[in-house]
């Protein structure tokens, strides 16, 4: 038997050891099930964590995905993904989402989620570009951060470089195509509404083809 030990992050989700009325918890599977409309052909999720949202998303949107690929920077995350969660679809791997290699090794993608991510990077635009690299012409994007001070400013999280502003968060996709903006706060994921704080920010968009 492989027993593996997690590093603990503060904001790792491991749903088999939460309660399932965790609100971080109940969060991330709302953006998960939130993209599934959305998800198809080849799927790259990007800082898959422990592996649960990928497999949600290939059982869920099973007709309408060919591949979905899990990958995160965390090699004891992808460890837990391969023991813990397994679809036929899925498959797991280390990578780093900066690296401009990783296009490379595993290719392009029709469809391509990232949640929670752009905040655990020293560069958000330099993020984008490799987003941008690995997503076909045509292809659809489904982002989410949380909103902060901005760029280069604390954010009151030690695992979080900075938290854009919401202006910001849409600087980021001028370049793209049939851009929607969501928010979020606790399980609901809508259009904006007005005086109702949103710690959250979501987008749908498409890459120029």
């Amino acid at each position: 038997m492989v027993i593996v030990v997690l590093e603990d992050t503060g904001e790792r989700i491991i749903p088999k050891e939460m309660k399932p009325t965790n609100g971080m918890l109940l969060e991330h599977i709302a953006r998960y099930y939130f993209a599934t409309p959305y998800a198809n052909g080849r799927v790259l999720d990007i800082a898959c964590g422990t592996g649960y949202g990928s497999v949600m998303v290939a059982k869920t949107c099973k007709s309408d995905v060919i591949e979905i690929v899990g990958v995160d920077v965390a090699e004891d995350s992808i460890a837990y993904a391969k023991k813990n969660y397994y679809h036929p679809k899925v498959s797991f791997r280390t990578g780093d989402a900066l690296n401009p290699e990783l296009v490379t090794e595993i290719g392009v993608f029709d469809t391509i989620l990232s949640f929670e991510t752009i905040e655990h990077v020293p560069d958000d635009q330099e993020f984008m570009q490799r987003l941008n690299q690995l997503l076909k012409p045509g292809g659809t994007l489904v982002l989410s951060t949380p909103f902060g001070q901005g760029r280069s400013k604390p954010s009151g999280s030690p695992f979080h470089y900075h938290q854009l502003t919401e202006n910001e968060f849409r600087s980021l996709f001028i370049s793209f195509e049939k851009v929607e903006y969501y928010y979020q706060r606790g399980v609901t994921i809508e259009p904006k509404r007005e005086d109702i704080f949103y710690p959250l920010g979501v987008v749908v968009c498409k890459k120029r083809n």
